[in-house]
Formats: C-alpha cells, sequence, structure tokens
C-alpha cells in the first residue's frame, strides 16, 4: 500500500495531466520503443515547431486520466512504452507529424491510438488522420480553386472589352 504522501503526489500528477488533456483539442499516443536518442530528439523539435507538446508518461496515470475525461476506450493500448502528443489549436498537426514519423520507422516507432475532443481513434483512424493535410495547404488550395474560376472571367471580360473598343473604332 502506498504512503499518504506517494499517493497525494500520484493524485496531482493524475489531476494534472487531466488538466493537460482537458485544453487539448488532439491527442495521438505512439510506442517509442527502439527509436534513437537522435531520432527522438528529431521528432521533438518537429513536434514543438508545430505548437504539440510530446512527452512520456505512465500507462496507469494516462488511464486515470482518460478515465476521469470520458475517454476511457484508449485503455485498452494503455500497454507496454506509451508517449503522447497533444495540441491545443490543430486537430491534425500530432497525427500528421507522428504519422509521417511512423512510416520511415516501421520497425521501431507505431501510432497506437488518438482523439479528437470526445472521439476516439483507433490506429487506423490515426493513420487516416495523418494523411490530412495541414491547415494552411488546406486553405492554399480553397483559394487555388476559387482563383482559378475568378481569373477565367477577367480573362473574358478583358477580351470582350477588347472586341468592343476594336468594334468601336
Amino acid at each position: 500500500m502506498p504512503s499518504a504522501k506517494a499517493l497525494e503526489s500520484k493524485q496531482a500528477k493524475v489531476a494534472q495531466l487531466t488538466e493537460l488533456l482537458k485544453g487539448a483539442a488532439s491527442g495521438v499516443l505512439v510506442d517509442y520503443k527502439g527509436i534513437t536518442v537522435e531520432e527522438d530528439t528529431k521528432l521533438r523539435k518537429e513536434l514543438r515547431e508545430a505548437g504539440v507538446n510530446y512527452f512520456v508518461e505512465k500507462n496507469t496515470m494516462l488511464r486515470r486520466a482518460f478515465a476521469e475525461l470520458g475517454l476511457d476506450g484508449l485503455s485498452d493500448v494503455l500497454e507496454g512504452t506509451t508517449a503522447i502528443a497533444l495540441s491545443e489549436s490543430d486537430e491534425t498537426a500530432p497525427a500528421r507529424i507522428l504519422g509521417k514519423f511512423a512510416e520511415s520507422h516501421d520497425d521501431k516507432f507505431e501510432l497506437k491510438a488518438g482523439f479528437i475532443g470526445t472521439e476516439i481513434y483507433d490506429k487506423a483512424g490515426v493513420t487516416a488522420l495523418s494523411k490530412i493535410p495541414s491547415k494552411e495547404v488546406l486553405l492554399a488550395q480553397l483559394v487555388g480553386t476559387l482563383q482559378g474560376p475568378i481569373q477565367k472571367l477577367a480573362a473574358t471580360l478583358l477580351s470582350l472589352k477588347e472586341k468592343k473598343e476594336g468594334e468601336a473604332a
């Protein structure tokens, strides 16, 4: 039986973790077993630049924090080595970055599961999320799509104007 001080410390850790999870728009759980320190450092740098909080946590602490938030469906994957990536603003950033990293490190880095809000995704769901382009890329694609017809309209109107001017002269 743990001492009262140790129990209090663990409860405080679970409360802190619960608050972190509550403030997250999305999160992804991974099995990081086998990656080198150099690879881990590079991954952490890329996640930090994208505004993603990435850390290793004990499975029991995560299980209790998920239970408090009603994300019990994630408890099934909490075995072995577990790291979690949380984003407060970009729903796809953790999945996109970790998915790309997992593809290039098949044998030693594996996506486990994830969530967006209260929606839980299994490994296949997180993999599908990882294929979604970033918000900036999607906005650029939208602008490009809208810009094409407008440019054609402007060119048509310009040629019509030039034709009218040619007839008047």
